[in-house]
């Protein structure tokens, strides 16, 4: 099965080179150098990641993520020349799934792409016994066969970095999770100390998605020094 990649940077030379090392690999690259071109991509071709550069002559790469994130779950990679830590916290809390900073390694970023794309199909593969494929309780539902979840018969439209974190706390739901194991289970990368906001926007986003309050939390409530926990 062909599985369809988006890159939209208008540095013509790291499109190329990005998608010279992808194609490498197997996959379908579908590359443009401007924001509107890749817009109609998105609308017209069944994706299974994207990778967008934020600055852009056109729209910048935010932009096309949210409006992606308005149909779609599938994973998103932002490559910014960036290093404010700000950049990052708003790509993810527009609904990024990970960023690349430039310069960046090829081989590191098509590594990313892989690992993006194994979290991305386990919620598109069938499989599970209906016992461990979900998670009820306190109005919360999540089927991980179906990559569903709704709260008080609400869906939400969570993107799979969401979904597993919820899932995982869920799991472990009576036992604090450290920002560490969290991240090392969800983004199955080596934990460093920036990786904790990275946790951080992401739990951020969740509450938002289930208007759940970070001071008087019904679901995910934060140890302070410690981690996060979803009460039994």
């Amino acid at each position: 099965m062909e599985t369809n990649i988006l890159i939209v940077d208008d540095e013509k030379e790291i499109a190329d080179l990005v998608e010279v090392y992808l194609k490498n690999e197997g996959f379908v690259v579908h590359k443009f150098y401007t924001a509107n071109e890749a817009l109609n991509c998105i609308d017209t071709t069944k994706l299974e990641l994207a990778i967008l550069d934020v600055m852009l002559p056109d729209i910048d790469g935010f932009t096309i993520c949210q409006k992606i994130r308005e149909k779609y779950n599938f994973p998103v990679i932002m490559l910014t020349a960036k290093e404010q830590e700000i950049d990052k916290i708003n790509g993810l809390a527009i609904g990024a799934d990970d960023y690349v900073t430039k310069p960046f390694r090829p081989l590191e970023l098509v590594a990313r792409v892989k690992a993006q794309l194994r979290r991305f199909m386990r919620y598109n593969q069938q499989g599970l016994s209906n016992e461990d494929s979900e998670i009820e309780f306190a109005g919360l539902t999540l089927n991980h066969d179906k990559h569903k979840c709704r709260l008080n018969e609400r869906e939400l439209t969570l993107t799979p970095i969401e979904f597993e974190i919820l899932w995982f706390l869920c799991l472990n739901r009576g036992r604090v999770v450290s920002s560490e194991e969290l991240f090392q289970q969800v983004w199955e990368e080596k934990y460093f100390s920036s990786s904790n906001n990275t946790v951080m926007v992401h739990i951020r986003h969740l509450r938002e998605k289930m208007k759940d309050s970070a001071e008087h939390p019904k679901y995910i409530k934060t140890v302070w020094g410690l981690g996060y926990k979803i009460e039994r």
